[in-house]
């Protein structure tokens, strides 16, 4: 299938399938719209996909969107339910920060309509890519693993208590992947010496719950990382003049190395 411009598919022929979601920065015409730009891509996953540009050395289909998550999030439940009932968080498209600053001007707001339109041209290709590239691979491998990047800043007081874990892998309770998968996962993380933790304030969103079906081969894997695991964060909610923190390969490489022998992993025990 041929993808829009602003999503990149790279086709990898071992079997695990990168997606990267919320690094994407396109505001889709909607600066005049927002409070300000700078804060409709805040919330960005910022670096994730430098941070993962390995990938397709390994040989990995990496599917990743250039659209911002305030425009439309596609690892949300695409009817708009929360995934976490109770909990604060952001809906498929987001009115307000993960702090709860509005994002939108006053009245600027996408209604029903608007956010059918949006769910119809971003939501719907990104998934359909992804389904796409799962049947492909899954028709050479017995099975395969769905890999979903993300992070988020270290202190999100709205979100979650206290200061996040380094890593926070979700597996949606052991429902979206082997257990024999996840404890390769949790063991190495083990070894790092970072804090960490599995299924926590972060289980996986709609994409890992959604294509992970470990009874027809396809196993999906959430990580989620703090943003001070790869970029000397700022306190705070951090301000135009120090956020996002510039990319520094060298602060990133510990926590790379890690992330490079997760994924090695998981392409060779898929290939079991």
């Amino acid at each position: 299938m041929n993808a829009p411009s602003w999503l990149t598919v790279t086709p990898g022929t071992a079997p695990l399938l990168v997606s990267i979601p919320h690094t994407g920065t396109d505001l889709a015409g909607l600066e005049n719209r927002l409070v300000s730009p700078w804060l409709g891509r805040r919330d960005a996953d910022w670096w994730i996909d430098k941070l993962y540009d390995f990938a397709d050395e390994l040989g990995a289909t990496v599917v990743h969107t250039a659209i911002s998550r305030t425009v439309i999030d596609v690892n949300r439940d695409p009817s708009g339910v929360s995934l976490y009932p109770g909990q604060a968080t952001t809906g498929l498209c987001p009115t307000e920060t993960f702090d709860g600053d509005p994002l939108y001007r006053e009245g600027e707001e996408p209604g029903p309509s608007e956010v059918d339109e949006r769910r119809e041209k971003y939501f719907v290709p990104y998934h359909a890519t992804m389904q796409a590239e799962i049947d492909r691979l899954r028709a050479v491998h017995r099975k395969i693993v769905v890999y979903d990047c993300h992070s988020i800043r270290s202190v999100l007081p709205r979100l979650f208590e206290g200061t996040l874990p380094v890593f926070n892998l979700g597996t949606n309770d052991g429902k979206s992947a082997d257990p024999a998968l996840e404890a390769m996962v949790d063991e190495i993380l083990a070894g790092t010496g970072e804090t960490y933790v599995v299924n926590g304030r972060f289980k996986g969103g709609w994409i890992t719950r959604h294509f992970g079906q470990p009874q027809n081969g396809v196993h999906a894997l959430q990580m989620e990382l703090s943003n001070r695991g790869y970029m000397r964060e700022p306190e705070g909610k951090g301000a135009p003049d120090n956020w996002p923190v510039p990319y520094d390969p060298a602060f990133a490489a510990p926590i790379r190395a890690t992330l490079k022998r997760i994924l090695e992993s998981a392409i060779a025990w898929a290939g079991r």
